[in-house]
């Protein structure tokens, strides 16, 4: 999610004024008022909501109502709601007011109900269709019965006497997507299928069967024989051939346009007349699953999905920032003695402590994208090219951000699209640290984005200005604390890591409190302390008495001592020095998102497998630090020991 922005609080204005004209007083009404109303008449009951607030699914209608007979509702998003009506559809979480006005009487007190998205699988697919398209593809069809898929998952079996023999998994397609097609098939041959939707919280259950025979083969038919590219590694240099037969001479290459696959990655182009995939300097990182066709001279085509597996160059990462830096000082009682916070604002808010650890990161490709937050290094050297900001702050509208600098969910994604880009000291100048979000490169015209932000020497621990904005909803950098497979594999191998992860990692809730506290800098969130203003730097040392929300942007929580290293741990090397570094460094409120979601780089060398054991802890499991006494200043990053 973007940075937040300052809410200026409503005005209020008197309910009633009074004003005497020739021995005749006039009531005026204002701020909701009515004209006449009587300030002693009784008030209106205030609305309820059925169901009440708290988890429910997707789709799910709340209908409000007053004991008042015969009152009018007024709903909405906003403090107070201003549209009449007696109901609305929760589609995401989130908060809705209703207040009930009748008139001559005196309104009532807005209600409000915040709800949350029950996590509950998907309901299952239909209607599955199977349609040969020739004789190597087969193309999938069904209906989407659900509202809460992450995607589908299709599995095909071979025939067995006339009906399916064991299925497999043989791919996937993002949420709201009911096509697939089925390539690289044996000629005269019967397929079966079936489709199931996942989510997090599950799968459902299977569509119908439905089966198709690949059409017999041509002499003539035109295929892809590549059938897969080998893997890449960031700032390297790559080379992969696409091959074809059948058809008629020459072929056409291209990747096929579309947002169920992702692009080549970040740095390699194609090209369409020899099929070559090249890049002087590979950019991207993680996986990414792209579509390609090729076209004969007969313009007849046919399709092929490639992965690209590559691996990251993050180990610069660790050097941002100075040693003494608050992003680099460890939290754990044993070894600092650093307290729980306990002000009122400072624990996970008691709706999401249930919710577990998930890595937003991964090995594999995410609805064929890459999955988590890619950042680059590039030399002192690197040319400044032109961006645009286009919606909120900008610190600087000039840059080295290279046309193959890797963008979060790849340009196809419209999500957060993340371009964070370090520039190496040199020719005079410190190291450097720029961070877009929303980026989008406009080809030889360079890039634009929604806002930006600049450390120009991150050899120092300034922090950005307090309220400014970054790229990140707390105010806060988000490369130096992402988690990366560099610092977790360290020396080792991708079985064997022997890495430490020595800095807090980034984490989400669904809604941050709208205040932060050190090092944050900002803060995108809802509710408010008793005695401070919102969208304003909490004290640690001096808290406020009471809050109507908790967990504040920028608070950094601790695993408990108490808490046990789940089992897993002992088979799941790459999750055991992440649970260690939760331990001694603590994660650190970032953004809002998926309540427990863990933020880290897209990488080949993280085992997915692996990382499923960060799921044995929920935010319950997690501690608010006092960081209070390490503060030097709220405008630096320093620690004071």
């Amino acid at each position: 999610m973007g940075p937040g922005r300052r809410q200026e609080p409503p005005l209020r204005t008197p309910k009633l004024s009074v004003q005497v004209v020739i021995g005749t007083v006039l009531l005026l009404a204002c701020g909701g008022g009515q004209v006449g109303q009587n300030p002693d008449a009784e008030t209106v009951g205030t609305p309820t909501f059925a169901p009440a607030a708290g988890a429910v699914a997707a789709g799910t209608v709340v209908t409000i109502s007053s004991s008042t007979p015969g009152a009018s509702i007024y709903t909405g998003q906003t403090d107070p709601p201003t549209t009449l009506s007696f109901s609305f559809t929760v589609t995401s979480a989130g908060t809705w007011y209703a207040q009930a006005k009748l008139s001559g009487w005196a309104p009532s007190s807005v209600a409000r109900a915040d709800y949350t998205i029950s996590s509950v699988p998907p309901s299952a697919p239909t209607n599955l269709v199977a349609t040969a398209a020739s004789s190597s593809t087969i193309n999938l069809t069904w209906t989407s019965n659900s509202t809460n898929e992450t995607g589908f998952y299709v599995e095909r079996a071979p025939d067995s006497g006339g009906r399916a023999g064991t299925f497999v998994l043989v791919g996937s397609v993002g949420a709201g997507e009911t096509t697939y097609p089925d390539t690289g098939l044996t000629a005269s041959t019967i397929y079966w299928y079936r489709v199931r939707a996942f989510n997090a919280s599950g799968d459902s259950a299977y569509t119908n069967t439905a089966s198709a025979t690949t059409s017999a083969a041509s002499g003539s038919l035109l295929a892809f024989t590549t059938t897969a590219c080998p893997a890449a590694k960031q700032g390297q240099a790559y080379s992969c051939t696409l091959a074809a037969s059948g058809g008629a001479t020459p072929y056409t290459f291209s990747v096929v346009n579309s947002s169920s696959y992702a692009p080549l990655p970040e740095g390699m182009s194609l090209d369409p007349s020899t099929g070559l995939i090249s890049s002087s300097l590979v950019g991207g990182q993680g996986s990414y699953v792209v579509q390609f066709q090729v076209a004969d001279a007969a313009s007849h085509t046919a399709n092929t999905a490639l992965t690209f597996g590559i691996a990251g160059a993050n180990g610069f990462l660790a050097s941002i920032f100075p040693s003494n830096s608050i992003f680099h000082h460890r939290v754990d009682f044993a070894s600092t003695g650093l307290p729980v916070d306990t002000s009122p604002a400072a624990p996970i808010y008691s709706g999401y402590q249930s919710a577990t650890i998930q890595a937003f990161f991964g090995g594999a490709a995410y609805a064929n994208l890459p999955n988590g937050i890619p950042a680059i290094e590039v030399p002192y050297n690197q040319p400044d090219i032109p961006v645009a900001t286009t919606v909120y702050q900008s610190y600087f509208t000039s840059g080295p951000i290279p046309p193959y600098a890797p963008v979060e969910g790849t340009s196809v994604s419209g999500g957060d699209m993340h371009v964070l880009v370090y520039r190496e000291g040199g020719g005079g100048n410190p190291p450097a640290l720029y961070e877009m979000w929303q980026g989008i490169l406009l080809g030889t015209n360079g890039w634009t984005d929604s806002s930006n932000a600049l450390w120009a020497d991150v050899t120092s621990n300034a922090l950005t200005p307090q309220g400014n904005g970054t790229a990140d909803a707390a105010g806060l950098p988000v490369a130096p604390l992402l988690v990366n497979a560099d610092e977790v594999i360290g020396t080792g191998t991708l079985s064997a890591p022997n890495g430490t992860v020595q800095h807090p990692i980034r984490f989400t809730v669904n809604h941050m409190l709208n205040n932060w506290v050190w090092p944050a800098t900002e803060t995108a969130g809802t509710g408010s302390c008793t005695g401070v203003p919102t969208q304003t730097m909490l004290s640690q040392s001096s808290p406020p008495s009471s809050c109507s929300m908790s967990g504040p942007a920028g608070e950094t929580y601790r695993l408990k001592a108490s808490v046990a290293t789940p089992a897993c741990a002992a088979t799941s090397p790459q999750a055991a020095i992440i649970i260690t570094a939760f331990r001694n460094y603590g994660i650190i409120l970032a953004d809002n998102g998926k309540s427990g979601g863990l933020i880290g780089t897209p990488d080949s060398r993280w085992n997915d497998s692996d990382l499923s054991c960060l799921r044995s802890l929920t935010l319950a499991d997690f501690e608010p630090v006092n960081v209070s006494s390490l503060m030097v200043s709220s405008d630096s990053g320093a620690a004071a020991h």
